[in-house]
């Protein structure tokens, strides 16, 4: 049996298997030897015998080689099947009791350890304050934020101590006298009366310092306003809302408010336009101009004469034509 055949086999054929079938082959090379040397001649026979102990004698040092190969082959692929065992053995153990691989960097060689740099430590210490607080539950409302310079700047602002304000000098009259406590409490109220005075003297620099009238126009303002308030009689197509202050009078009127006229100046339109009024077309008074329009005017017209209609049926006259319908018609 020859090598390639046993390489096929993968180690499975046994040695003994191998040594019968080679044994049997060199059986029946010499038995048919012997055979046809009896057919021919006797004295063939002697040198035949001789001759089939010399092919035996080579055939069993042939045999005796081939077995220490065979058994050299067979021992080193038992060693590999055995070791491929013991890796597969390993790898399901550590699949099944969930064991961490380990890889080791580095190598033995001190250069080479020298050049790679070391790995960071897994203690990264004391961390700095994150940038956003985030709540545990959703009901506790939306995430912080913070800003560590500020929070550092307000730290060191609580830290510092200010300088105490000085003493004020005491307060003293144009003698250089010291005044009394009924004194500087006389001044106080004064210096409280007079800032609150001024300061609703105008409405604030929000409404630009809008002010406040004085107590002797308010009469003369209280008709204006009134007659702006009236404007709603002569248009019946808008609806005004009504003012919290209307129908009260003087006391009425808003704490400050201001009534003016239009300066007429060339912007927005920058020349004399025909659109626009001259100046002798245009009225006194606002209430001139409302009257002065043409749908105000036929409006005012229609009210007059429904009001004088109304009027007539109650007035002179009208006791006749009362008596007239009361009387029968036949």
């Amino acid at each position: 049996m020859s090598l390639t055949a046993l390489f096929k086999g993968k180690g499975k054929a046994r040695a003994e298997d191998v040594e019968e079938e080679e044994v049997d082959q060199n059986n029946g090379v010499g038995a048919d030897a012997s055979s046809s040397d009896s057919d021919s001649s006797s004295d063939s026979d002697a040198s035949d015998s001789d001759s089939d102990l010399i092919s035996t004698s080579d055939s069993s040092d042939s045999d005796s080689d081939d077995d220490d190969v065979l058994t050299d082959l067979l021992d080193s692929l038992l060693d590999k099947a055995r070791q491929n065992a013991q890796a597969k053995a390993t790898q399901l153990a550590g699949a099944e009791g969930g064991e961490e691989e380990f890889i080791r960097l580095g190598s033995d060689d001190e250069d080479e350890a020298k050049e790679q740099p070391p790995l960071p430590p897994l203690d990264t210490g004391s961390l700095p304050k994150p940038y956003i607080d985030l709540a545990e539950d959703r009901g506790e409302g939306p995430s912080k934020i913070h800003d560590p310079d500020v929070e550092l700047v307000q730290k060191a602002a609580s830290t510092l101590s200010a300088p105490t304000a000085p003493v004020p000098p005491p307060e003293v009259t144009r003698d250089g006298k010291r005044l009394t406590k009924k004194e500087l409490k006389k001044v106080r109220y004064i210096s409280v009366y007079r800032f609150i005075h001024m300061k609703n003297q105008t409405a604030g620099k929000a409404w630009f310092d809008l002010p406040a009238p004085p107590e002797s126009d308010l009469p003369r303002m209280y008709r204006e306003v009134e007659a702006l308030r009236l404007h709603k009689q002569l248009d019946p197509k808008q609806f005004y809302r009504k003012e919290p202050g209307e129908g009260k009078g003087i006391k009425g009127l808003p704490k400050h408010f201001a009534i003016g006229t239009i300066i007429p100046s060339n912007s927005p339109f920058g020349a004399p336009a025909p659109d626009s009024l001259p100046r002798s077309a245009r009225k006194r008074t606002l209430v001139d101009e409302l009257v002065d329009d043409a749908e105000a005017r036929s409006y005012a017209k229609k009210k007059f004469k429904e009001l004088q209609t109304v009027r007539g049926a109650r007035g002179r006259g009208t006791l006749a034509a009362k008596k007239a319908l009361r009387k029968p018609k036949w």
